[in-house]
């Protein structure tokens, strides 16, 4: 008797164990998927600018844009875009909404520890930005003031680890920049700290561009630009630094460059 419950209870965990198999298998390498459907799905911030944006006339474009777009072709994969809740990012990718993460997406330990990376393609910083007629000259002098950023971003991220060059309290966080921009020239807030690319291509597009200063602090490192995935997707992360490298071999990273930075900078990273 204590035998035919034995087998018994053998078969009734057979389920279980199967399932338990299966597991890892929801979590596997997506890359054959995409394959098959020729398609991938990229998550972004349309209001990122220059790395991804949407145009007055409703087109979606920038850096990343054509960049993933360039990678993809290689594979003979559309690429289609996804405007997401940017604090949502790693989320959307966790629940299979999106593929990659790519839009100016900053590799930092944080984010390592949630997902895996492709090598690094564009470096970057965070500045800050203040009006122009403003007493403000270095990150010091405001000290007390009230600060924005966006939220999720790489801006928000490196203030919470580097409140002693920024000692500015408790932040006015946005959902897109150029809300900022609007409280700054307002005078709800004394500065935005934002990614340099932004900042760069933004004000340099402003009729009143004028009425800003730039204000970089040498004590804050460069950050690097990565495609974030999912830590499972292994082979779609090397096709993908595959492709950022023959980009780099055949000329075409540098002429990204070139159109969107006004350099022909040809830099990538090592994975």
């Amino acid at each position: 008797m204590k035998k035919f419950f034995l087998v018994l209870a053998c078969l009734c965990l057979l389920p279980l164990a199967a399932c338990s198999k299966q597991t890892p298998a929801a979590s596997s390498d997506h890359w054959n998927q995409l394959a098959k459907k020729k398609e991938v799905v990229v998550g972004l911030d349309d209001s990122f600018v220059p790395m991804g944006f949407t145009k007055k006339n409703g087109q979606l474009t920038g850096y990343d844009i054509d960049l993933a777009r360039a990678v993809f072709k290689l594979y003979g994969i559309k690429v289609n875009f996804q405007t997401i809740d940017w604090s949502m990012n790693t989320t959307e990718l966790r629940n299979g909404t999106i593929d990659l993460i790519w839009n100016g997406f900053s590799i930092t330990p944080q984010r390592e520890r949630k997902l895996a990376f492709s090598r690094p393609y564009l470096k970057n910083r965070q500045i800050l930005v203040v009006r122009k007629n403003s007493k403000y000259h270095n990150f010091s002098q405001l000290k007390g003031k009230q600060i924005g950023m966006q939220t999720g971003s790489t801006a928000e991220q490196w203030y919470e680890g580097q409140q002693h060059l920024l000692q500015c309290g408790q932040p006015v966080l946005y959902d897109q920049l150029p809300n900022g921009f609007l409280d700054l020239n307002s005078g709800r807030i004394q500065g935005l700290l934002l990614d340099e690319v932004y900042a760069n291509y933004y004000l340099a597009k402003l009729a009143k561009s004028r009425n800003y200063r730039v204000i970089v602090n040498q004590s804050v490192p460069a950050d690097l630009f990565g495609v974030g995935m999912r830590k499972s997707d292994r082979i779609l992360q090397a096709k993908v630094n595959r492709g950022l490298a023959v980009l780099q071999k055949n000329g075409q990273l540098a002429a990204l460059n070139k159109k969107w930075f006004g350099q022909a900078s040809n830099y990538l990273g090592k994975n």
